[in-house]
C-alpha cells in the first residue's frame, strides 16, 4: 500500500518548496543533532506546534530506521495497528515502511496487528514525517497507532518494540506523537501540562497514565508516550530533557480553548 498524504495543505504546506522552506526554518540553524533513544513531539498544525516539533527534532540524529507511535484519533482499524509494508508519500518524497523491523515488532507482541485502515486518515504520524525526511531522506519507518490502553497493554507493546530494536543491527529511534491538554483555559492547561511533563521527566510511565487519568488531562498521546518511556527504559534510557513547551494561546491569543505542546528527548 502507498499511503497518500491526508493532511498536506491543512496541517502543513502541500507545495514541496514551501514545505521544505517551512521545515528548515522550524528546525533552525543551531542544530545539536545527537543520538537519542526516543523523543516526544506534538502533531498539531505547524502554525501551532511546529516550533516545538522543529526544536525537538533538531536535537536528535535521525538514524535510518524510526519507529513511530501515535494515537488513533479516527477509531478506524485495529486497536493497536502496525502498518507492516508499503510506503508513505509526503510532498517532499516517499518514505518506505521497514518491513523487517515491522515484522519483528509484530512477532513480539500479543496485541498488535498488521493493518492499514488505522493509518489512512490519521494525522498524528504524518505531520512528523517532513521533519524526519528533511533530516534523513534515507529513513525507513514502522508506523504504529494505538487506541486507549491500560498499563499492562503498554508494557506488552513497549517490550515488543524494545526487543525488536535490541535485535536490530542498526540504530533505531522511537518517535512518540502527542499533544498535551486540550481545550481548557490557559491557566488550567499550563497546570495540567506541568503535571504530565513532570512524570515524563521522571521516566515514570505508570505515573503518567495515573496522573492523566486522575486529573482528567486530555493528552491525546498519553498511551504512545507511556509506551515510548517503557521501551526507552528497557533500552537503557537515563536522561530525559524537556526541549520546550508552549500553548496555542501564544499563537491565536485565545486563552479559553487552549491546547498544549511539548517536546522531550530521551537519551
Amino acid at each position: 500500500m502507498i499511503r497518500e498524504p491526508f493532511v498536506a495543505g491543512q496541517f502543513y504546506p502541500k507545495d514541496p518548496a514551501l514545505l521544505k522552506d517551512t521545515v528548515d526554518k522550524l528546525l533552525g540553524t543551531a542544530r545539536k543533532s545527537m543520538p537519542a533513544i526516543s523523543l516526544l513531539s506534538p502533531h498539531a498544525g505547524y502554525i501551532y506546534s511546529g516550533s516545538i516539533a522543529g526544536k525537538t527534532f533538531a536535537q536528535v540524529e535521525i538514524p535510518d530506521k524510526v519507529i513511530l507511535i501515535g494515537p488513533n484519533h479516527t477509531g478506524l482499524g485495529e486497536r493497536f495497528s502496525v502498518m507492516a509494508r508499503g510506503a508513505w508519500k509526503i510532498p517532499l518524497g516517499e518514505i518506505k515502511v521497514d518491513e523487517s523491523l515491522a515484522k519483528a515488532v509484530l512477532e513480539g507482541s500479543t496485541l498488535m496487528a498488521p493493518d492499514t485502515e488505522a493509518h489512512a486518515q490519521e494525522h498524528s504520524l504524518e505531520v512528523m514525517l517532513p521533519f524526519i525526511y528533511r533530516l534523513n531522506p534515507s529513513v525507513s519507518i514502522v508506523p504504529i497507532t494505538v487506541m486507549n490502553a491500560n498499563f499492562e497493554a503498554c508494557q506488552d507493546i513497549a517490550s515488543a518494540i524494545a526487543r525488536a530494536i535490541s535485535a536490530c543491527s542498526e540504530d533505531v529511534l522511537i518517535v512518540a506523537s502527542t499533544d498535551m491538554n486540550h481545550f481548557e483555559s490557559e491557566e488550567i492547561t499550563q497546570r495540567k501540562d506541568s503535571l504530565a511533563i513532570k512524570e515524563i521527566l521522571k521516566l515514570d510511565a505508570k505515573g503518567l497514565l495515573r496522573i492523566t487519568t486522575r486529573e482528567s488531562i486530555s493528552m491525546c498521546g498519553a498511551v504512545p508516550a507511556t509506551i515510548a518511556i517503557l521501551a526507552s527504559k528497557e533500552l537503557g534510557a537515563k536522561t530525559p530533557s524537556l526541549i520546550g513547551h508552549q500553548t496555542s494561546f501564544e499563537t491565536n491569543g485565545d486563552a479559553e480553548n487552549v491546547v498544549g505542546y511539548a517536546g522531550v528527548v530521551i537519551r
